[in-house]
């Protein structure tokens, strides 16, 4: 079962949560990615992978072979933070490249940027004083996210996904526990940061 449980960690890392929801954003919701145009969105993909997953990994990486951290998962609170750090700068990067070269804040891609980029500094701030489940908070981030757009939708288009989306949000909090990576309380208080940060950021920004 650990093996299980590892594996769900790794597919549902929390670094790919921007490249998911990208990704089902193109598939199902182009409307999202406004204003690129369709022709645009696989490199915009691509992109996001690279910023948002590709250069956090091999920060981290490069941070363990450089002894700050002592393991990839992190186990300590404390080794969390300067990864963290420079993590929320490549993710803020991103989005003002972004901003500064083809979209504004009335753009919807922006104010997505901009929720994700939140949940990532809030993850960050919080794990200056506590040890939080990120894998929890981003995944519940990305519930967050589509819940307020089932509802403004007419043709459902979200609404399977988002079902799937609890239903895996639910396996990685299982599997965060049986990897013994976090305690209940960790997972709890991640899934309720993500959730907020990701339905308030919502509920504001559209």
């Amino acid at each position: 079962m650990k093996v299980l449980a590892r594996i769900v960690s790794i597919l549902f890392h929390p670094l790919l949560l921007a490249t998911y929801l990208f990704a089902l954003f193109m598939l199902l919701f182009p409307v999202a990615l406004e204003p690129l145009k369709s022709d645009g969105h696989r490199t915009f993909l691509l992109l996001i992978f690279c910023v948002t997953f590709v250069l956090p990994a091999l920060n981290v990486g490069m941070f363990r072979m450089m002894g700050t951290i002592k393991t990839l998962e992190m186990k300590k609170r404390s080794e969390r933070i300067l990864p963290f750090i420079f993590i929320t700068i490549l993710y803020l990067a991103i989005t003002y490249l972004f901003y500064s070269k083809r979209i504004d804040i009335h753009h919807n891609l922006f104010k997505f940027l901009i929720i994700i980029d939140a949940l990532v500094l809030i993850a960050t701030i919080t794990t200056f004083f506590y040890k939080v489940s990120v894998h929890s908070l981003a995944a519940w981030g990305m519930i967050g996210i589509l819940i307020p757009l089932n509802k403004v939708l007419d043709d459902n288009v979200l609404f399977y996904p988002t079902l799937m989306c609890i239903v895996i949000t639910g396996g990685v909090m299982s599997a965060r526990l049986k990897l013994n990576a976090h305690t209940p309380r960790e997972v709890m208080v991640g899934g309720a940061l993500g959730f907020i940060t990701g339905f308030v950021g919502m509920v504001i920004l559209f």
